[in-house]
């Protein structure tokens, strides 16, 4: 009998959920504001906390293309409209 190889995840699954990784981040902050944690926990979160907050710009960097391309096909709208 062969070993199945380990199904890929999907590229849905792949797609990192802004929200769950905000939560995530929000967690991250208060147990490193928190009185406890040890140096090398404190060093762990910490680097998951950049590693997130850089997937989390990059996926609305991508977010932001995609509303400009949207924008830039439909009649009527115009990209700089909606910049603040």
């Amino acid at each position: 009998m062969t070993e199945r190889e380990p199904e890929r995840e999907s590229e849905s699954e792949l797609e990192l959920n802004i929200e769950g990784a905000l939560a995530r981040l929000e967690e991250i902050v208060q147990a490193l504001e928190g009185e406890g944690t040890q140096l090398d926990e404190s060093l762990k979160l910490f680097a998951e906390g950049v590693k997130l907050a850089s997937a989390i710009k990059q996926r609305l960097e991508q977010s932001e293309l995609k509303v400009r391309q949207v924008l830039e096909g439909a009649e009527g709208f115009n990209v700089e409209d909606f910049l603040a």
